[in-house]
């Protein structure tokens, strides 16, 4: 689960995920879809023990508000998140028109080197195949994504999980500033969800855009090898090393 700013700290994904099982094991009717998840990365998650938990703070019949926090043994507070939950209904529309991807089958393996000090989430616990760009390519880029371990022993994750896991490398393979000069941190994330995704493959078109600031907005399109499936949002802090 380690990511690559701190050698003691988790990747965005694997909390982002352990919530989003969180959300799904509320009790709720099985028409409701979590369709949006904002999570708030408060302080680095350590490669420690967490305590995930999740209630529903605000019960409706179309729309419920859920809330969840992942905390370290002593209490401290690391990932604070909020869903919306909504009621699905037969609409008819006309299918919209979307660029057709290449299946991951068709991807390059990800290029991303490990830093020496362990395994790594997106080394060891994900399978990355790039269609367009890459780690150390600046610039928009295209990968498909595959958890190649279980988020909870024992358990297949499911496809939000799955969704959640890959949702928060946007910023990582769309960087527009050098990894070895920068650090790009996302503070927080945003999953919008039109449907749940199908089968064990993620795919994310992304593209980050920054300001001579040091703020930027890294913006990722979300795919299943049937299509579309929704969007992730990240806001970031970019300094020098």
């Amino acid at each position: 689960a380690r990511g690559p700013w701190d050698a003691n700290a988790q990747h965005g994904g694997a909390p982002a995920a352990l919530l989003m099982r969180a959300f799904e094991n509320l009790p709720g009717a099985p028409e409701l879809l979590i369709s949006r998840v904002t999570y708030e990365l408060l302080r680095p998650a350590p490669l420690d023990e967490l305590e995930v938990s999740a209630e529903v703070v605000h019960p409706g019949r179309r729309a419920q508000r859920l809330e969840g926090s992942l905390r370290t043994a002593s209490g401290a507070e690391v990932v604070r998140a909020q869903a919306l939950r909504v009621r699905r209904a037969e609409v008819h529309v006309v299918p919209e028109e979307t660029r057709e991807l290449p299946g991951p089958e068709q991807g390059r393996p990800s290029d991303f080197a490990s830093d020496g000090h362990g395994s790594m989430f997106a080394v060891d616990a994900m399978e990355i195949r790039f269609l367009e760009g890459a780690f150390y390519e600046p610039g928009p880029a295209t990968a498909w994504f595959r958890l190649r371990q279980p988020l909870v022993a024992g358990e297949e994750p499911s496809p939000l999980q799955r969704l959640a896991a890959a949702g928060d490398f946007g910023n990582g393979i769309s960087a527009v500033v050098t990894w070895q000069g920068h650090v790009f941190i996302n503070p927080d994330l945003t999953l919008y969800v039109e449907r749940e995704p199908v089968g064990e493959w993620i795919c994310l078109r992304s593209v980050t855009r920054i300001n001579p600031g040091g703020v930027a907005i890294s913006d990722s399109a979300l795919y299943d090898q049937r299509g579309r499936v929704g969007r992730a949002m990240q806001s970031l802090l970019v300094a020098r090393r």
